[in-house]
């Protein structure tokens, strides 16, 4: 049996022994929990059982786990700087035992763990030979992240998230634009420039599995929205961003029209 509630109970608790002060922790606590709001809604619109959608509202829960002793021992968010958020989740969670203070049943264990740590992988990466169960678990927690992480972009402190309150010397690279335009695909390690990390974000539009994200995106104006929030120095940039939130919107008013069909 999963009690959301106490699990809720336990994240509070667990998130006590970090700086709640520090504007980092503070992101991370408010983008978890709109997390598993958004995954507990997506499982309602798929109408699943009473069971995947507590699963789905508990994994929201704990996708980003990691990101506070990520933030602890190296002070950023960026993988590539340290060790991967997934990563660290999953050893804290079932190395250490954590997990048994969010649910007391093991019987979901593994779905939450494959969860987990394909969260945050390029598509091409994620875990393959999955069971039907495992694979919608993965899928659902990815766009419920995704959903978000694109709303914290469009809203949140720019410093908090980009370590940086102006982005606007920054460059979009040339492999970074090519995968985008030519793939609709970014692969994570290419990326150089936090310029690079914000085109991967609008990269996610082409990896969602369901209409929930796409339509709260859309009819919530987030990538225009984003989209407002730089003015690139760089000539070739400002282009290059442009062209490809072009891309992104023609897209996503395309699936969301598909979808209402």
């Amino acid at each position: 049996m999963i009690d959301i509630t106490k699990a809720k109970k336990a994240f509070k608790k667990y998130v006590e022994k970090y700086d709640i002060n520090n504007p980092k922790i503070k992101l991370k606590i408010a983008h978890i929990e709109r997390t598993s709001e958004i995954a507990r809604k997506i499982a309602e619109s798929l109408k699943l059982s009473e069971e995947d959608v507590k699963l789905a509202e508990l994994i929201g829960l704990l996708h980003d786990i990691g990101r506070f002793e990520q933030v602890k021992r190296y002070g950023t968010f960026v993988d590539q700087l340290s060790e991967n958020h997934a990563k660290i989740g999953v050893d804290i969670l079932f190395r250490d035992g954590l997990i048994r203070n969010f649910i007391e049943d093991d019987k979901y264990d593994r779905i939450i763990e494959l969860a987990i740590i394909n969260h945050n992988k390029d598509k091409k990466d994620i875990t393959k030979n999955t069971s039907e169960k495992e694979n919608l678990h993965i899928k659902l927690i990815r766009d419920s992240d995704k959903t978000d992480i694109i709303y914290t972009m469009t809203f949140e402190d720019k410093k908090a998230i980009w370590e940086s309150e102006n982005l606007d010397n920054e460059k979009i690279s040339d492999e970074i634009y090519r995968e985008f335009v030519e793939e609709h695909n970014i692969i994570y390690k290419n990326r150089k420039t936090h310029a690079d990390i914000l085109v991967s974000h609008f990269a996610y539009v082409f990896d969602f599995n369901y209409d929930y994200g796409l339509s709260h995106i859309y009819n919530n104006k987030y990538y225009e929205k984003l989209y407002k929030r730089f003015n690139f120095k760089d000539e070739e940039t400002r282009k290059r961003f442009k062209e490809i939130y072009n891309i992104t919107n023609n897209y996503i008013k395309e699936r969301v029209k598909e979808s209402n069909d």
